[in-house]
C-alpha cells in the first residue's frame, strides 16, 4: 500500500483525483502548515471487529488501565483525560 503526503491546499485542489487515487489504494496524509492532521485511505481498510473481539478488546483495556476488570471507572478515565 502506497501512502504519500498531500497538502491541504493541494488535496483540496485535486480532491477528485485524490479520491480516484485512494479507490486503487493509495493512501494519503493531509498536513496543514507542515503538520500531518489527517489520513485518507481506502474504506475497505476499515477494521470490522466481531463482537467477541471488541469485548476482548474492552476487556484488555480495563486490565491495562486499573489491572483488575470491574476497576475500571468510566469518570476517572475521562479526569484522566482532561489532563
Amino acid at each position: 500500500m502506497e501512502c504519500q503526503e498531500i497538502g491541504a491546499y493541494e488535496a483540496k485542489t485535486h480532491f477528485s483525483q485524490v479520491l480516484d487515487r485512494v479507490a486503487k489504494g493509495t493512501e494519503y496524509i493531509v498536513s496543514k502548515r507542515g503538520k500531518p492532521v489527517a489520513k485518507i485511505i481506502p474504506i475497505e481498510q476499515e477494521k470490522k471487529m466481531t463482537r467477541k473481539e471488541a469485548i476482548n478488546a474492552l476487556i484488555e483495556l480495563r486490565k491495562q488501565y486499573r489491572g483488575v476488570p470491574g476497576d475500571f471507572n468510566i469518570r476517572e478515565a475521562i479526569e484522566d483525560g482532561r489532563r
